[in-house]
């Protein structure tokens, strides 16, 4: 386990300071730039099985028009300061700078090209230029794939890793199946944090919670630059969720969502953390399984478990307020987040 250094802590502090900065100040001037060209929310009317859902379109049309891609500029923060220093290094300022091949080019390529897709998706779904008001399922399903795929094989065969952690007990070669496992991590989460990101500041929330314990983990499991990195995005959400939380001024839109979610995964893949991870997206989880039970239900008993899905509509259909919902989620997630952290470090005593 690593022993903390002053310099690594000046490093995080300093790197996500300036992000939080950087955010913080464009958000205005960026949400004014996202109403100029109009690219607001549309609130869908369809339920998960395609048909009209009249609950939904009630609860929340008074959110249309509101400006969304917010994940935008949550990603293009800490790119920039990742060029930024890099910059710096170049000109031997810095020693080193916060892209580096063995901790953070993967989990930068990932947050930059899922990044791209969801932009696509966002755009396509706010100018309606498709039928299905944005990318389909299968299209963003079977892109998510590709880029898990490509990590999939970079860690296999580029870095041979086949093993799994799983603290307190210790490391199983799973060989082969290293490759799928990857693959479904990476692909769930993405798409587990895109269903959880409903409400205002929900997904925001639990993303910094998560964020930040992998900042930690990184840490004590030898990877300084890499929680530097975690710890830039916890960062620039903080600064989003500043305009996200109820009222919400501006959504993340798919483009945060997905891309957060999917380079979630991909840390968790790297810090060799995936038990962890299942504990600290506990509520990603349960709305991800609140989704699948609803299609379920509904196809074996012909009626509906909940009243509306992911599960935090529910709660908003019967009453809870959505700053009521978004806090108490937000609570449960930070006690997830607490025990994965807690789990996570006093696990690495058998690395």
């Amino acid at each position: 386990m690593k022993e903390i250094h002053i310099a690594n802590l000046i490093e995080i502090f300093s790197y996500s300071g300036l992000v939080f900065l950087l955010v913080i100040s464009f958000f205005p001037k960026f949400i004014k730039l996202i109403q100029k060209f109009k690219l607001t929310q549309k609130i869908r009317s369809q339920g998960l099985d395609g048909k009209k859902s009249p609950l939904f379109s009630a609860l929340h049309a008074h959110k249309s028009g509101t400006p969304t891609m917010g994940g935008a500029l949550v990603i293009a923060a800490v790119l920039l300061v990742v060029i930024f220093s890099r910059v710096l290094s170049y000109f031997g300022i810095l020693d080193h700078s916060i892209l580096n091949r063995g901790e953070t080019y993967l989990p930068i390529a990932t947050l930059l090209s899922v990044g791209v897709l969801g932009l696509i998706d966002d755009y396509l779904n706010i100018t309606e230029r498709s039928a299905q008001k944005g990318l389909s399922a299968k299209v963003k399903l079977w892109s998510l794939v590709l880029f898990a795929v490509l990590g999939a094989l970079w860690f296999s065969f580029k870095l041979g890793w086949s093993i799994i952690h799983i603290p307190g007990i210790g490391d199983f070669d799973i060989g082969l199946w290293y490759a799928p496992l990857f693959i479904f991590v990476v692909v769930g989460t993405s798409n587990a944090v895109n269903i959880t990101d409903g409400l205002d500041g929900l997904a925001g929330g639990l993303l910094a919670i998560a964020f930040g314990v992998f900042s930690v983990i990184s840490y004590f499991y030898g990877l300084p630059i890499l929680a530097v990195f975690c710890a830039m995005i916890v960062a620039s959400l903080v600064a989003f969720l500043w305009f996200n939380v109820p009222p919400a001024k501006i959504y993340m839109g798919d483009t945060g969502s997905l891309a957060l979610g999917a380079t979630l995964g991909v840390i968790a893949m790297l810090t060799n953390s995936v038990i962890v991870l299942i504990i600290v997206c506990g509520v990603f989880i349960a709305e991800t399984l609140s989704v699948i039970l609803q299609l379920f239900w509904k196809k074996k008993f012909g009626k509906k478990l909940f009243k509306i899905a992911p599960i935090h509509h529910h709660f908003e259909a019967i009453g809870w307020s959505e700053a009521q919902i978004t806090t108490r989620f937000w609570i449960i997630g930070a006690g997830f987040g607490i025990i994965g952290l807690i789990l996570g470090i006093l696990g690495m005593g058998n690395l």
